[in-house]
């Protein structure tokens, strides 16, 4: 990722990794070599040098009136200005921003990386509120459009999300974006594979065992059934949900503990303005375009709920370009 492009957007479920993926990308770019000892990029990375580093977190406000979007912006340009200053004529966030990219850069003498984490979250919270979702939408176009216009000081940047829900209007102006939530060298970035947990965790799959009073093999394969099962792109091996795995190592029990963290607001409000049959779920097929373009809750729900992880690719027919949608797993069916 740090060397063959500049500009990523990763769409992956809520509780998948994204932030942690976020905050590796922060340590490496700050060159932090001693978080990374042992593992391949250690020896991979031969320079390790220390970036400007702008993160974004659009996690921590509850998205309920236009002013709660530009309180968090504004709350963040503002610790940024205390590292590298504010300049005259700068009165609107997106110049702030821009001002800040430009000083951080030269200042370091180094293009400046920039992360943003969950950037669809106040668009997600505005569901069903169209006056809101707008003023969110505008109010983050201009603000990401400094992504485009600052190119020459930005060397990096990494942004995620559950959904593609209006990446291409927010996005419209970035067309140098690179799309890897469906690309399949990414599928294992977020989340365990199989062989990661076997490679990893073979004495928590013992203990889980004897703590059920079942055989390994009995274990691997319920742990398969539970929590296994997400495909982000065809004729892939499945990838683990992270959150549910580790709790049930830690508590040494099967449990709901993805779903358990609660259903989105905003998916049951989506399911419920289209009267969604949920029978359907369990049989749904789809096209590519459906899946990886998404810009309107308004005419398909079905691309927001794959993107949240309730469906998952289950089977692809070339000739026609469909995928065949289902449960990734137990958890999620039951």
């Amino acid at each position: 990722l740090a060397t063959t492009g500049s500009y990523y957007f990763l769409s992956r479920p809520r509780r998948f990794g994204k932030s942690l993926l976020i905050s590796t990308l922060e340590a490496y770019f700050d060159g932090r070599k001693e978080l990374f000892k042992g593992l391949a990029i250690e020896k991979l990375e031969k320079h390790w040098m220390k970036y400007p580093i702008l993160h974004i977190d659009l996690n921590t406000e509850k998205y309920n009136t236009p002013e709660s979007l530009e309180r968090i912006l504004n709350f963040t340009l503002l610790n940024w200005e205390k590292l590298y200053g504010s300049g005259p004529g700068e009165t609107s966030l997106a110049l702030r921003f821009r001002g800040i990219v430009e000083r951080a850069a030269r200042q370091a003498g180094q293009g400046v990386v920039i992360l943003i984490d969950e950037y669809d979250k106040p668009m997600l919270q505005a569901i069903g509120n169209e006056d809101l979702q707008s003023a969110y939408r505008s109010t983050l176009k201009s603000f990401y459009s400094v992504l485009k216009t600052m190119d020459k000081y930005i060397h990096f940047a990494f942004l995620t999300g559950v959904t593609k829900l209006g990446k291409v209007s927010v996005f419209s102006d970035l067309n140098n974006l690179q799309d890897i939530s469906m690309a399949e060298r990414y599928v294992e970035v977020c989340g365990m594979s199989e062989k990661e947990i076997h490679q990893y965790l073979e004495p928590q799959l013992h203990e889980l065992a004897a703590a059920n009073k079942q055989s390994y093999e009995e274990t691997c394969l319920r742990l398969k059934q539970n929590y296994d099962g997400y495909h982000f792109a065809p004729d892939t091996a499945g990838v683990y949900n992270p959150f549910s795995l580790l709790h049930a190592f830690k508590n040494r029990e099967f449990g709901s503990y993805w779903f358990a963290t609660g259903t989105p607001s905003y998916l049951v409000e989506l399911l419920k303005r289209h009267h969604y049959d949920l029978d359907r779920l369990a049989h749904e097929e789809t096209g590519a375009e459906t899946l990886d373009g998404v810009d309107s809750v308004d005419s398909d729900p079905i691309p927001v709920i794959y993107q949240s992880g309730y469906l998952m690719i289950k089977g692809y027919d070339a000739r026609f370009g469909t995928y065949r949608l289902g449960f990734p797993n137990l958890e999620v069916e039951e």
